[in-house]
């Protein structure tokens, strides 16, 4: 569970896969480059901050991940969180929050939470992306249209005011260059895939800005110049006051780097036919986080888009993403300055592309289309993600998930009073309905269906209030009923107790799950309840009613 995949990977390694292996992982860092700056750039921090999270948290990711071909780095969905926590708490907040979120990503793993984080609702991420495509596109106007203002507000609402206040200074120039950059991020697959369009984009915007002079601004003329090497690593100093002030900010990270992880792993198993290890994946992330924050980089998590262009390139190793984070690496090494000259349109029209294929348009058109309750949840995560905070969004997202789907579990759970609805003439084609039984006289039967838990536990005792006159005695069918909770126990206790006071006698039949019987026996209610009126059939529950019932006639 806890073994990194390369070990798997390396028992058969070929040179074959060896050479697929380093092709894929130049690609994949090529196209990684023009991404990590932006991410970086839009997320509040200087550019380099995104080359260092790829190079080192990328490397870790692929050495220690439990997927086979997950590539790892600065993604769009962190840039929310991160240009929030910069503008609260500065650069150094923004370290300390990720190096925490590691920390949390880690106790995830080890505590074998990885399955548990992957049914978050579909319903809650659709709207929590979306929120977030919609977020990044609003952030890049003010480069796309190369708008003359000062800081751009983190508030969406206000941030939109600011663009059309600011109208006026709009640059044709950063305009053109952005449109061009969307048409050939758009368009150049059909021409080629082996490069990717980004590079062909940034490439040619670059030079003809440099060609024609155009009055645009660049990297270099808003960060000064990329250094050409890695920083020094610096553990953030911690303490008490740091936790309380960062702890929600980390743990949305941490969480959010958890969910896009484990989905981008699920997704490459699909395409690859494999079989990822999501614990050891969470192990991975949280270390890698831990790392990119001691160099001074930002959140990383697993990167959908580039894991999907490492496996469409030959990618089925660890090796191919470790390469990967090495390509970059020499890149910033030996070309990294000329990334200054890259102009800050052309970067806002990758995002604009990001952004729409992020913005999940056609899974929240269908979410739309299906039940109230899952639309709800959508409507609800979104809004609160654009408008408030994705931590909110999140919380809020969950909590409304849940109460929605108690609700419909509390609809689905019935208890009957069969003898009732035998005696108004209730037929059914079930073999084993009450009508195909002989019920003595005396004996009350009841039937719960779904499960027995604190949302439906109330429609227990209202229905047991339809017993006018206490029977002699009480049978109660639980062979639909697959799980049980506490409140569920505690009615079933209160129910015997009930039915000792009134001198009823009480069996349960048919109880078949295993997590039932499990938990009456722990409640020590079979002992209570006595092992022999607990059965398997329906038929033994009459037998046994039967034999009380002559017991106490002798």
């Amino acid at each position: 569970m806890f073994k990194p995949k390369l070990f798997d990977t390396l028992r058969d390694y070929t040179r074959l896969q060896f050479g697929r292996d380093v092709m894929a992982g130049l690609i994949v860092g090529i196209v990684a480059l023009p991404l990590a700056i932006a991410f970086a750039i839009a997320s509040g921090v200087s550019p380099e901050k995104g080359l260092y999270t790829a190079i080192i948290a990328g490397f870790i990711i692929s050495a220690l991940g439990g997927s086979r071909v997950q590539i790892g780095g600065p993604t769009g969905a962190f840039i929310v969180i991160v240009y929030g926590i910069v503008q609260v708490h500065g650069v150094n907040g923004l370290i300390i929050a990720t190096f925490m979120a590691g920390v949390m990503l880690i106790l995830m793993g080890l505590a074998r939470l990885g399955s548990v984080i992957k049914f978050i609702p579909h319903p809650l991420i659709i709207g929590f992306t979306s929120g977030i495509a919609l977020i990044i596109f609003s952030s890049q106007m003010k480069d796309f249209l190369g708008l003359r203002m000062g800081p751009v507000p983190a508030d969406f609402l206000e941030k939109w005011q600011g663009y059309f206040s600011h109208i006026q200074s709009v640059s044709p120039y950063a305009v053109v260059l952005a449109l061009l950059t969307v048409l050939i991020v758009l368009l150049w697959p059909k021409v080629t895939h082996k490069i990717p369009g980004s590079l062909i984009a940034i490439l040619l915007t670059t030079a003809a800005v440099h060609l024609f002079g155009l009055p645009v601004e660049t990297i270099g003329s808003k960060f000064g110049r990329i250094p050409s090497s890695l920083p020094m690593p610096v553990v953030p100093h911690i303490d008490f006051a740091t936790i309380k002030n960062l702890i929600q900010p980390a743990f949305t990270i941490a969480l959010l780097g958890g969910i896009e992880s484990l989905l981008s792993a699920v997704v490459s198993d699909g395409m690859i036919g494999g079989n990822h290890r999501s614990n050891m994946e969470l192990v991975a992330q949280g270390t890698a986080n831990i790392f990119s924050a001691i160099f001074g980089g930002i959140p990383a998590t697993g990167a959908i888009a580039r894991t999907a262009t490492n496996v469409k390139n030959g990618g089925r190793s660890p090796v191919a993403g470790m390469v990967h984070a090495l390509v970059l690496l020499l890149i910033m090494v030996f070309i990294g300055k000329w990334a200054a000259l890259i102009p800050m349109a052309s970067l806002a029209g990758i995002l604009v592309v990001v952004a729409y294929n992020m913005s999940e348009w056609e899974s929240f058109r269908s979410v739309l289309k299906g039940p109230g309750s899952d639309s709800a949840v959508l409507i609800t995560t979104f809004l609160l993600t654009v408008l408030i905070d994705l931590t909110v969004a999140i919380e809020i997202g969950m909590v409304l998930a849940v109460f929605l789907f108690m609700r419909k579990m509390i609809k689905f759970s019935e208890v009957s009073l069969l003898t009732r609805e035998m005696e108004e003439g209730g037929a059914s084609k079930d073999p084993d309905a009450l009508s195909n039984f002989d019920i003595p006289s005396g004996v009350e039967v009841f039937e719960i269906t779904g499960p027995l838990f604190f949302g439906a536990a109330h429609k227990f005792k209202d229905a047991m209030r339809f017993i006018e006159k206490p029977p002699a005695i009480l049978i109660i069918r639980m062979r639909q009923v697959p799980i049980i909770d506490a409140t569920g126990i505690k009615t079933i206790e209160e129910v015997y107790k009930l039915s000792c006071h009134r001198r009823t006698r009480l069996i349960l039949s048919e109880v078949h799950s295993k997590q039932v019987l499990g938990e009456l026996q722990d409640a020590r209610l079979l002992f209570a309840i006595g092992k022999a009126n607990v059965t398997d059939t329906f038929d033994q529950a009459v037998e046994r009613a039967r034999r009380i019932l002559s017991e106490s006639h002798q």
